[in-house]
């Protein structure tokens, strides 16, 4: 019994030590519409590992898969406020940047943010705005701020992004108020604001909110810069509008999830994604501000006027923070508006 318990424990101990760094595979989490199957693709076919791509609408969804399935991925995409709380509750790993020689191309104001000042757990991926969009064959009005989304003549007619954070913080700035407040009675008047607007809302959809808006079948709304972008490609009458009380800006982050399997393969991918060329045709696909600036370099000048944020709105520009135990009032708030 004895020798048979030993054998067994030794068996165990070799398990629990055995190393997946060398398996050839990665599994990345990502938001939706991000990044082109043709990257992946080469990335596959020059390392030979396998990439298994899961994806995601919100940094709330992204949160709880991380928090309830450790190990589950490899390389998952966080906004900077989520980096903060990712570091806080020990969700990510320490990123070693000395096997990242392509860290180099990000340009300097994109390192080094409060969420993480030493840049030990992540690395910029792509940035960019959420701004107003109208379809000015649809609405007869001059549009420049958050509040004229109450006007009737929008009833049943907006594309909204599903994000809380920005949506309620878009709210807060109407009343005058930070939008990253913690507030509870702040936070509370913003979604009484919020249900003024709610009439005028169609759907909220942070992916495809382009062919909404492309189409015809919405008349505006609040989105992303790139999905902006998109729509205006293929409908000229779409018009960007920089809101005048707050501009959301956003930088996401690659990050290597606590209990990683395969750390060495996440960090061949974040290198790979860095490259200038490689970061180049990413933005084409999906034109969103780039902090890789060799990449920019590459960009065709149409593409680079797509992308561009004009620098009086980039220094006005707020980014969400982590708000502590206020998430939960942003959260009930969220559900309640969504009811």
């Amino acid at each position: 019994m004895l020798i048979l318990a030993s054998f067994i424990m030794s068996g165990c101990g070799s398990e629990a030590t055995t190393d997946s760094s060398d398996e050839k595979v990665l599994n990345v989490f990502n938001w939706a519409e991000y990044l082109p199957k043709k990257v992946i693709k080469d990335f596959e076919q020059e390392t030979g590992i396998k990439v298994n791509y899961g994806t995601y609408s919100s940094n709330e969804e992204m949160f709880a898969k991380l928090n309830t399935g450790q190990g589950q991925y490899d390389l998952a995409v966080a906004s900077l406020y989520y980096v903060d709380v990712l570091i806080k509750e020990g969700l990510v790993e320490e990123i070693d940047q000395g096997k990242i020689p392509n860290v180099k191309n990000i340009g300097e104001e994109f390192l080094g943010k409060d969420a993480d000042p030493e840049d030990k757990y992540s690395v910029p991926y792509l940035w960019g705005e959420e701004l107003i969009v109208m379809n000015t064959d649809l609405v007869d009005k001059k549009v420049t701020s958050i509040k004229d989304l109450l006007d009737p003549q929008f009833k049943n007619s907006l594309v909204i992004l599903d994000d809380p954070r920005t949506v309620i913080g878009s709210a807060l700035a109407v009343l005058g108020y930070s939008p990253n407040s913690t507030n509870e009675k702040e936070i509370e008047e913003a979604g009484k604001w919020l249900k003024k607007l709610k009439p005028n809302i169609k759907v909220f959809d942070s992916d495809n909110a382009k062919a909404l808006l492309a189409s015809g079948e919405v008349k505006g709304g609040i989105v992303y810069g790139a999905e902006a972008s998109l729509a205006i490609r293929e409908n000229k009458a779409i018009e960007k509008i920089y809101p005048k009380e707050f501009l959301s800006l956003w930088q996401d982050n690659f990050v290597i999830p606590k209990g990683a399997k395969h750390k060495e393969n996440a960090l061949k991918f974040i290198d790979y994604i860095l490259r200038p060329e490689v970061s180049k045709e990413i933005v084409m696909d999906y034109p969103y501000a780039n902090p890789n600036t060799e990449a920019v370099k590459l960009l065709p000048e149409d593409i680079r006027k797509e992308i561009d944020i004009p620098e009086e709105e980039a220094k006005r520009g707020t980014h969400m923070k982590d708000v502590g135990e206020a998430t939960v009032i942003y959260d009930r708030i969220w559900a309640e508006l969504k009811q």
